[in-house]
């Protein structure tokens, strides 16, 4: 047995390609290791570029409109640098789609600025997204409000559209990234004591989706398309 035993620790040591269990195992770990650390470095550089992105376009955001948001009634949200237009008897009648005559003209000063601004040089290569989103309270049935919250949010789009028609370069742009977001009343705003704001509820707002979160979303779902 001893003989048997010598024979094959001899044969190892002669045979410069044997492996054992533990150097493949520790072989395997070491690429896993260099590939986990090279996802964990690209989601880093891609989430520095959109924190940069996102930073800059908020002073940019709030430099152009300071002096504007609160004659308009509208909101900056840091965060997620949404524009939130919040005083319903400004924005549309009621179960009417048709832009009133004074939000027509806060999107006249408003969306030309604002398209101006996100399609500068530093940004539009970024910009994947322009969304306008209509919201609702929860008064009346979900379906109703779905379908008007829809037809505001096209018209509130074809007016924005109409405002830059003169510059083709922007418009171009700008018609490839813009979309019109009914969402009735599933993202209501609530008062601090857990009660629906009917009021707040009933918005239109201006949100921006860059190439960075898009990238984030598509690392984080590595392995779960089909």
């Amino acid at each position: 047995m001893k003989n048997i035993r010598a024979r094959i620790f001899e044969d190892q040591d002669e045979n410069p390609f044997g492996f054992s269990i533990g150097d493949l195992m520790a072989g395997i770990m070491f690429v896993f290791v260099l590939l986990l650390s090279s996802m964990m470095l690209h989601i880093k550089q891609v989430s520095n570029a959109y924190h940069q992105v996102k930073t800059h376009l908020h002073i940019d955001l709030e430099q152009e409109f300071k002096d504007d948001l609160k004659t308009w009634n509208a909101i900056m949200d840091k965060e997620t640098l949404a524009i939130r237009f919040q005083e319903p008897e400004v924005l549309f009648d009621v179960d009417d789609d048709s832009l009133k005559p004074e939000f027509k003209k806060i999107l006249n000063d408003f969306f030309p600025r604002y398209i101006a601004l996100i399609s500068k040089e530093e940004y539009k290569d970024h910009i994947e997204e322009i969304r306008i989103e209509g919201h609702t309270s929860s008064t009346g049935s979900y379906e109703y409000n779905m379908k008007l919250s829809q037809m505001r949010t096209r018209t509130a789009l074809f007016y924005c559209l109409g405002l830059i028609k003169n510059n083709k370069e922007l418009e171009n742009w700008t018609k490839y990234r813009i979309t019109a977001n009914g969402l009735a009343s599933s993202h209501l705003i609530f008062n601090d004591d857990g009660t629906e704001n009917g009021n707040l509820s009933r918005r239109v707002e201006f949100r921006i989706r860059t190439d960075a979160e898009e990238q984030m979303r598509k690392i984080s779902g590595i392995g779960n398309e089909r």
